[in-house]
């Protein structure tokens, strides 16, 4: 017998309710409610669970963390060392970002170490071969598998027992025991859940592809984040070739470290020496360019600023940015007005980071400064200076 029943989705973070809601209780996010069916089985049969005794932690014997290169140091760098054998990594991106691209480079890369099963929702045979032999793909242990029903997927992992299992994308995959749509919080909570128990239980490494929103979010509930063990958002400007991985959470390393790569046309190629490419086109003596330094992990990169101002013809300045946030460029400019004495009331400021890279550095505060300075001076920077240093307000004047 099968009861059906009607509750209240957060889109944000899952949280289920009876009734509808502007507001969701939990995250306090407005006009994330939506509806889903749902059917549960009623059945008079109970089951005996078997109980778990709870274990002293000194007890607990340690385990030693078995890794595997990835064939790129950028991303083993990211990981902490490589992929950890039985965990679980979501990898995130805009649409047509790469990530694909690089996943199907790894599947090439450890080839001879096992077997890879590639599952897609999104594409068909013929088009996952295409980008193979585009990208030089040439591993013979990549099976592929295209399929979005969790149960099927299931019964082809435990069968073929694969190294590694590619996952193209989570929103696509759906189980017939919820109602819902593929897609939907409970399809995305249900379907992560399994692949966890998956991999857990048989110690095979997975990677998940997510797609995200308009905000820069993976798609789906928050905790979907919170199930897998590493996030992983590959970050970059559509029309430019440069690609930034960032680790958002990693249970096996530091969150702290960026992978650099490059988007060619034989696929990603990885960027060992960023400072070097990003100022390799820096012109000589322009007005309104400077260096900056932002650290990410353990690794210094030095990046390009620049700035321009004009006179504005409309009744409110307008200020842009590209790379940098935009109300920190805001807060910069009124401390040149107010503490320096620089009229920019009446001036566009427009602000650009060189090769789509986001820099959210507190350092980089003076080199702003100088280079919205040096654009309305018209006097240029020395090619040779570096601006290290976060701007603080002077509250006695």
């Amino acid at each position: 017998m099968a009861k059906s029943n009607t509750v209240f989705v957060c889109s944000n973070c899952g949280n289920e309710s009876s009734k509808w809601f502007g507001k969701c209780p939990a995250c306090n996010e407005w006009n994330t409610c939506y509806e889903e069916k749902l059917t549960t089985k009623i059945t008079n049969n109970k089951t005996i669970k078997e109980t778990k005794k709870p274990q002293l932690l000194n007890e607990v014997k340690n385990q030693d963390i078995i890794r595997s290169s990835t064939g790129f140091s950028e991303l083993d760098r990211v990981l902490g060392g490589g992929l950890v054998k039985g965990s679980l990594v979501l990898l995130g991106g805009e649409p047509g970002i790469g990530k694909s691209t690089l996943i199907l480079q790894i599947c090439d890369k450890i080839k001879g170490e096992g077997k890879v099963l590639y599952v897609s929702g999104e594409e068909s045979a013929e088009q996952i071969k295409m980008r193979a032999d585009r990208l030089h793909i040439n591993n013979e242990d990549i099976m592929f598998l295209g399929e979005t029903d969790i149960d099927v997927i299931e019964n082809a992992i435990l069968q073929i027992k694969p190294k590694l299992v590619i996952i193209d994308s989570i929103q696509t995959m759906y189980s017939e025991d919820i109602t819902s749509s593929p897609g939907s919080v409970s399809q995305v909570r249900e379907i992560t859940g399994k692949i966890m128990r998956i991999c857990k239980q048989a110690a095979i490494t997975t990677i998940i592809i997510g797609h995200v929103t308009k905000d820069g979010n993976i798609a789906g509930p928050r905790v979907l984040e919170h199930m897998v063990d590493t996030v992983l958002y590959l970050e970059g400007e559509r029309y430019f070739s440069y690609r930034i991985l960032r680790g958002i959470k990693n249970r096996f390393g530091s969150t702290n470290e960026i992978g650099m790569f490059e988007m060619q046309d034989k696929g990603i190629c990885e960027i060992t020496n960023p400072s070097s490419v990003l100022l390799g086109e820096r012109e000589e003596n322009a007005t309104g360019s400077i260096v900056v330094v932002s650290m990410e992990g353990t690794r210094p990169i030095m990046v390009e600023l620049q700035a321009l101002t004009t006179q504005s013809v409309f009744g409110m300045p307008r200020r842009n940015t590209n790379g940098i946030d935009y109300n920190r460029l805001t807060l910069l400019v009124a401390v040149l007005e107010k503490i320096v004495g620089l009229p920019l009331g009446n001036q566009d400021v427009y602000l650009n980071v060189i090769g789509g890279i986001k820099l959210n550095e507190p350092a980089a505060d003076l080199g702003i400064i100088l280079a919205t300075a040096s654009s309305y001076k018209n006097i240029s920077i020395p090619r040779d200076t570096i601006a290290i240093g976060e701007v603080r307000i002077n509250r006695r004047n």
